[in-house]
């Protein structure tokens, strides 16, 4: 049996999401809020055992 080797993802991959996040932010579809804001739910997700503590997570700003 051969075994399969599944890369990740390709260089090719990687220009054209790094081109869509640039073009994404130039026309204002991603802006400083909406990272902020997604920075948030991120800490919030994997630190939720300090959110139950009652520890704000929210980033000043």
């Amino acid at each position: 049996m051969a075994a399969r080797y599944r890369r990740g993802i390709s260089l090719i991959g990687l220009i054209y999401i790094l081109i869509g996040i640039y073009v994404a932010w130039v026309y204002d579809y991603i802006t400083p809020a909406l990272l902020k804001d997604i920075a948030e739910a991120l800490l919030a997700v994997f630190l939720w055992f300090l959110v139950l503590l009652g520890v704000d997570l929210r980033l000043a700003g």
